[in-house]
């Protein structure tokens, strides 16, 4: 009776507000759920923490809008959608016990693809990884946990992960160190077996041969479909051609050079929402992924290219693109990192947003009308890549 009284308060006045004595246990539902770090909002959404794995268990202490408060152990919330989580059960005059948790052991190993760390947990507690360079590592908060990990098997079937420790920086927050043999990340995915609650480092590994012919990647033309994206401030064209022309060109770039594998998001007026993008490209596993976008400003001075980037050991691909870019004779925008955009979300592989000109200045656009400017686009960013590769050896 109780959970039909909030729901219906729910439905009523859009936020409840929990007593402090109770908690609702729930847990992530949905194919790409996420954690915001607060309730902050932009036309790019919320500050993600991370994209985490469905049947992760939570504990709701508070009810906004559109999002939940979600204690993740005793010195740490977040924020997440109401609709990417079913609710359990409800916790009266019970405190929130953070620790009560325990971590096993470990294993470190390989196939003949990946490298993984696998961490023995007795629940699907939520996480939090973060790259790190200098040397290349990866640090993942698994929150509501304390260590009763006392080894860590590894073996010599893994190729990319040189080394794999803890430590329990809180009594509640068991954060997890993989160093990597090289400086340039190329990826990782984190989650939860199907049969029980071990969770899964999937690391992928450099490369053997850092030849562009042998990559597979990903070009994904902005816009499509009922999105239109930016106008022309005197063509009136539509951004959303525009970066598809450009895209095949890119496709046409790289066939020519000899990669063979090659994936488009989409390769006509299709309309296609972020989530869609993001699954399409989980499926084909990409070495690397190019996002092609045109800018637009409220001021009409505003011009010059730009590249994009999330995650810092993601950068070096934005700018080797960036420099490769500015040859054209653009004014330089910049690079811009903690980016916020769905596409540049997930950690499976490096990837790159480009910003190519801005529609809404005068001069870049008409840059951006010409068929020739095209193809110039699309060489300077597959010379780009090349210069990233030349950087990973």
């Amino acid at each position: 009776m109780q959970r039909i009284i909030f729901f219906i308060l729910l439905l009523l006045n859009g936020s409840f507000s929990f007593s402090q004595d109770s908690v609702w246990n729930a847990r992530t539902t949905g194919k790409l759920p996420f954690i915001e770090y607060g309730i902050g909002d932009d036309r790019l959404g919320g500050a993600k923490m991370l994209y985490i794995d469905s049947n992760v268990l939570l504990k709701i202490v508070d009810s906004f809008k559109t999002d939940y408060k979600v204690q993740l152990s005793k010195f740490h919330s977040g924020y997440i959608a109401k609709e990417s989580v079913v609710l359990i059960n409800k916790q009266f005059n019970k405190p929130i016990i953070h620790n009560t948790h325990l971590s096993g052991n470990w294993r470190v190993f390989g196939d003949n693809e990946f490298d993984y760390v696998t961490i023995n947990l007795d629940e699907h507690l939520p996480y939090h990884s973060m790259q790190m360079i200098n040397p290349s590592r990866l640090a993942i908060d698994i929150f509501g946990v304390t260590s009763n990990t006392n080894w860590i098997t590894q073996l010599r079937t893994a190729k990319e992960v040189k080394n794999a420790w803890y430590e329990q920086t809180e009594d509640d927050v068991m954060r997890v160190f993989i160093e990597l043999k090289h400086a340039q990340h190329w990826g990782s995915r984190i989650n939860y077996d199907s049969i029980g609650n071990k969770l899964i480092v999937r690391i992928k590994r450099q490369p053997a041969v850092l030849d562009i012919r042998k990559l597979k990647i990903a070009i994904d033309p902005g816009h499509g479909g009922d999105n239109s994206g930016a106008e022309g401030i005197t063509s009136k064209v539509l951004e959303k051609n525009y970066t598809l022309l450009i895209a095949k060109q890119l496709q046409a770039t790289l066939k020519k050079a000899g990669v063979k594998q090659i994936f488009m998001t989409r390769e006509k007026d299709t309309s296609l929402s972020i989530p869609e993008r993001v699954l399409m490209l989980k499926e084909f596993n990409p070495d690397l992924l190019i996002s092609i976008h045109l800018n637009s400003a409220s001021l009409d001075t505003v011009q010059g290219t730009s590249t994009y980037y999330r995650y810092i050991g993601f950068r070096p691909l934005s700018v080797a693109i960036l420099n490769q870019m500015l040859t054209l004779g653009l004014k330089e925008y910049g690079n811009v990192g903690n980016f916020n955009f769905g596409l540049n979300g997930p950690t499976d592989y490096p990837n790159a947003l480009v910003e190519v000109a801005f529609l809404s200045n005068k001069e870049d656009e008409k840059k951006i009308l010409n068929p020739k400017f095209h193809k110039a686009v699309a060489q300077k960013i597959y010379l780009g890549i090349l210069d990233w590769l030349k950087q990973s050896k």
